[in-house]
């Protein structure tokens, strides 16, 4: 009777987690609900075949393979080989699965409230190899432990839709190239991976997965890093974590005990960060859950990790994820498109705009070994970035509306 009250009860909220409006007459919109952890891992889980998206979230590659999250539902699988022609080869299915990350052939993703490792040594046939429990429990409910909110999209008519903003947890996503035994993701990731560990962030913590066996992960502690964590970067030997308040700054020496150096603070914002050599940049925005006042990239110098030092602030239209490459940084400003600069001068990058494309909605941009990776609402985008005030549209993977 208690869990039907509060199921009745959450259902009430379903109209304040609007995501994005899909047609004129229709809004896709997200229903909170409540299930058992008994009925979570129930749940199906496993490789099934290939099939468009509906939603984009987060985009990791791994040698020859992107990878593409549809948030709370699993993750797309294309061959991309050939950045001009991506195949879609399958689907992984994984209730509630918001973030991935891969090592060694063992591909770590998140199922609700539990780490998953499947081992990706026989794409055609991938398999569970491990699950870890009870290591991500931001979502269970208050009380006892034995219920956890799950989430579930559905069209409903716009006049019976509230008004709300887009949640930024969906995308809130960390552009990083690691050894050639791991992948690169995007700049608003929340798993990364370091000298053989998997590290995750949850909204208030920072959790540590031993993974020198890449196929058996094992949970070695959590670190509470207060409310509002966003992101996770690698740098060298380093962790970069965004937060809306600000940006940790870990050294991850000894990778099983990373140690707080600094923390870099500014207002209220949602705070996507990545780091080349000396520095950090830094993109602040309005809108949505962010509070913030402007819309900004920052530099901050990190060479001394200990003091970060903010060197200039430049004015954006509505700044999301972002990437650099060598002299480039790619930036995605939500609604507005997306934007390529030179960096090679620090104090002038606001000035130096390579290249403007307002055609695209993007979130989130990796500058990958053969292409440009972009995320965008209605799909992702690949171009070619040789020459970053020229980008080359090589290829486009459409969601389904």
């Amino acid at each position: 009777m208690k869990k039907n009250l509060i199921n009745a009860f959450m259902l009430l909220l379903v109209f304040a987690l609007f995501t994005q409006c899909k047609k004129d007459e229709y809004e896709l919109i997200q229903i909170v609900k409540m299930i058992s952890v008994e009925e979570m891992r129930a749940l199906p889980v496993g490789m099934t075949k290939a099939f468009q998206a509906k939603k984009t979230g987060k985009i990791y590659i791994y040698n020859d393979y992107l990878f593409i999250n549809e948030p709370n539902e699993g993750i797309h699988i294309y061959n991309n080989s050939n950045p001009s022609a991506p195949t879609n080869v399958a689907f992984l299915q994984i209730p509630g699965n918001v973030d991935l990350a891969i090592h060694n052939n063992i591909l770590y993703a998140d199922n609700f409230i539990d780490l998953l490792a499947f081992d990706l040594s026989n794409m055609s046939n991938i398999k569970q190899v491990k699950r870890v429990t009870d290591v991500f429990k931001q979502l269970y409910t208050a009380g006892n432990g034995k219920y956890l909110y799950t989430y579930k999209d559905t069209l409903v008519k716009k006049e019976k839709a509230n008004k709300g903003k887009m949640y930024d947890a969906a995308y809130s996503s960390i552009s990083s190239m690691q050894s050639s035994s791991s992948g690169q993701g995007g700049s608003m990731a929340r798993f990364t991976l370091m000298s053989d560990y998997l590290y995750t962030v949850g909204v208030n913590d920072l959790s540590l997965f031993d993974v020198k066996t890449a196929a058996n992960p094992l949970f070695v502690k959590s670190i509470n890093l207060g409310w509002g964590v966003e992101t996770i970067f690698p740098y060298e030997n380093k962790l970069f974590i965004g937060t809306n308040t600000g940006m940790h700054i870990f050294s991850a020496i000894d990778a099983a005990n990373p140690i707080r150096l600094s923390t870099y603070s500014h207002v209220f914002a949602c705070d996507p960060v990545v780091v080349q050599g000396k520095y950090a940049y830094v993109t602040l925005r309005t809108g949505n859950n962010c509070r913030q006042a402007s819309n900004q990239l920052e530099v901050v110098d990190i060479e001394d990790p200990t003091k970060p030092k903010q060197v200039s602030v430049f004015p954006m239209q509505n700044p999301h994820g972002l990437s650099v490459s060598g002299d480039n940084l790619f930036l995605c400003e939500g609604n507005f498109g997306i934007k390529s600069f030179n960096i090679a001068d620090k104090n002038k990058v606001g000035d130096n705009l390579l290249q403007h494309l307002n055609n695209i909605k993007s979130f989130d941009v990796i500058a990958g070994p053969k292409s440009l990776i972009v995320t965008g609402e209605d799909g992702i985008y690949q171009f070619n970035y040789t020459d970053a005030k020229n980008l080359k549209q090589l290829s486009v993977i459409k969601v389904k509306n």
